[in-house]
């Protein structure tokens, strides 16, 4: 199998590189030293191989040999210095940044490596989640969310609105860019979530005005005003809808269930257990009186004990029956994927999505972190397309162990290229 060239690795870092070179760069043209484009792709760097002192070893390889391996792999022609590092890269527009997102994903669609993941009616399964980027009791600035303790102490802290493609067969996501949740009107408003997940509807939409697309999320999204923006934007949905949320819906099902007016499919697997799936189409979402009708559905899963294992209930817009229940309640479970595919690979797998590279006075903590998603994006597109990064990591019996090894190996050797390396890798002479 022989790897496509948009999708390969130095294709993939030519668009980055590319799009950091159209960024505009208001300094002095006397008083540059390294420009945006170098502090982007170093930055880039530092998270592609998981690496914070990435920049230090290649100074190093660089004063002794004049050449490093940001240069031979990166496009990085000067080697900027911590403090400018982080100054520069505070000062950089985050939109232009998060431009590579929909390119990378182009590439995928043009390679056909996304087909896979279509899911009903063709469409493609989105997951919404948020999660915390950044905290601490005295780092802040403007942008900063704050949590007021009882105590009278102040925790400043930032989130972020992650969404990604999913696939209940498929363990790779495919990373859409992310929406930060931050102080809205200087030190005024705070942002929250929902609103987040408004903007990142319209930012999905325009950058794939055409896509079929099924929106994943949690109960906090099931309310009204984010079912009336996902029909703007013309995208269906499952989301998750609790009792506690959702009382005048809930009443509305039990009163059916009661009078037997329900759908029910059961069956039990090889392994003894028993699958049990009711819906109901057409209820009420809320007690308004222009409440959305939306269809229902609830799926219990009984072990082999004939203890309770699983119940969780969604509401979608799409028609349920006896044909697409199953895959209804497997699209719907997928929206833990974006927890375990991505949220916990970004924290606990290397990537330190959660330490402070710099959180500058503007974008620079917001920045690092789309440098790190950009950097898990284009592994993911390697696990996906590249055979001979596939051969090296089957090498080792971790994620973390093999980018070990990879750190360790451009610490203290040069490679003219990408393939250079991996085959050092792969097979060290």
């Amino acid at each position: 199998m022989h790897q496509k060239k948009h999708l390969n690795f130095n294709s993939l870092v030519k668009d980055l590189s590319d799009q950091m070179s159209r960024i505009e760069d208001d300094r002095q043209a006397g008083k540059v030293n390294h420009s945006v484009h170098d502090c982007c792709m170093s930055a880039f760097a530092m998270m592609f191989f998981q690496d914070p002192s990435m920049l230090e070893f290649q100074t190093r390889l660089d004063e002794i040999h004049n050449l490093n391996n940001l240069k031979t792999l990166f496009h990085v022609q000067s080697i900027p210095k911590s403090t400018q590092f982080r100054e520069i890269t505070d000062n950089v527009p985050s939109a232009d940044i998060e431009k590579v997102f929909p390119n990378y994903f182009k590439k995928l669609q043009r390679g056909k490596q996304l087909e896979p993941y279509r899911f009903l009616n063709g469409a493609y399964l989105i997951t919404l989640d948020g999660s915390q980027q950044f905290s601490s009791e005295s780092i802040h600035c403007s942008d900063c969310l704050q949590k007021n303790l009882k105590s009278g102490q102040i925790i400043y802290h930032h989130q972020v609105l992650c969404s990604a493609v999913v696939h209940p067969d498929i363990r790779h996501v495919v990373p859409l860019a992310p929406e930060p949740i931050h102080r809205i009107d200087g030190q005024s408003k705070q942002d929250c979530e929902i609103n987040a997940g408004k903007r990142m509807l319209d930012k999905i939409r325009k950058d794939h005005p055409k896509l079929p697309i099924i929106i994943l999320g949690d109960s906090l999204y099931s309310k009204q005003p984010f079912v009336d923006k996902l029909k703007e934007k013309n995208m269906s949905f499952i989301l998750a809808a609790k009792p506690d949320d959702h009382k005048v819906l809930f009443e509305w099902v039990s009163e059916i269930k009661q009078m037997k007016e329900s759908q029910r499919l059961e069956f039990r697997d090889l392994q003894g257990r028993q699958h049990i799936f009711e819906w109901i189409n057409d209820v009420p979402l809320n007690g308004r009186k222009d409440a959305h009708d939306v269809n229902y559905f609830e799926y219990t899963l009984i072990n082999a004990e004939g203890k309770r294992a699983f119940f969780g209930s969604w509401v979608t817009d799409l028609a349920i029956g006896d044909q697409n229940i199953v895959d209804l309640v497997r699209g719907g479970r997928s929206r833990w994927k974006i927890e375990n595919e991505n949220f916990n690979t970004l924290k606990n797998q290397g990537y330190h999505a959660e330490h402070n590279y710099g959180h500058g006075k503007k974008n620079a903590g917001y920045n690092f972190f789309l440098f790190i998603l950009i950097a898990f994006f284009v592994h993911q597109i390697l696990e996906l397309t590249d055979p001979l990064f596939q051969a090296c990591r089957k090498k080792f019996s971790s994620r973390r162990e093999f980018w070990n090894q990879l750190r360790c190996t451009v610490r203290i050797m040069l490679f003219r290229s990408w393939r250079h390396l991996l085959e050092f890798v792969r097979d060290p002479p």
